[in-house]
């Protein structure tokens, strides 16, 4: 490491909502595991570019109205090394689908059967930020 690296890895991540719960997802490598969509950034791409790339690979469909939510610390659920996580508030330009590397999504309400599956960034810090901002509302459609 030439001191200017920092260890660990960067992920951008949207935080969908829609009727008070969030969107999750889980890779075909860890089917039962659930985190927010997103990525890493590829080299010179800003955030707002890796969000952009990657739900489109992911969901198939572009983010909107795209703002920061906020950034975490914590430890990347698969690669297991510290990882920091920007969190975007987004909205969809159309219903997404499961695509590229995904299994499955979801929707969480943060006090439902998802909960003990999501990775422990998104229990422990993202789930409860937005139910203290009312973003969840824990009611079921």
């Amino acid at each position: 490491m030439d001191g200017q690296e920092r260890e660990g890895i960067d992920v951008v991540a949207a935080a969908v909502i829609d009727r008070g719960r969030l969107l999750v997802v889980s890779k075909k490598s860890a089917p039962d595991l659930f985190y927010l969509p997103g990525g890493k950034p590829e080299p010179g791409e800003s955030e707002e570019q890796t969000l952009a790339r990657e739900l489109k690979e992911e969901l198939g469909a572009a983010p909107t109205g795209v703002s920061l939510l906020a950034r975490f610390e914590g430890v990347a659920a698969l690669e297991g090394v510290p990882m920091r996580l920007a969190v975007f508030h987004a909205a969809l330009d159309q219903a997404p689908l499961a695509a590229a590397e995904l299994a499955r999504l979801g929707w969480t309400d943060g006090a439902d059967e998802y909960v003990p599956l999501l990775a422990s960034a998104i229990r422990d810090q993202v789930v409860p930020l937005l139910k203290e901002t009312g973003a969840l509302t824990g009611s079921r459609p």
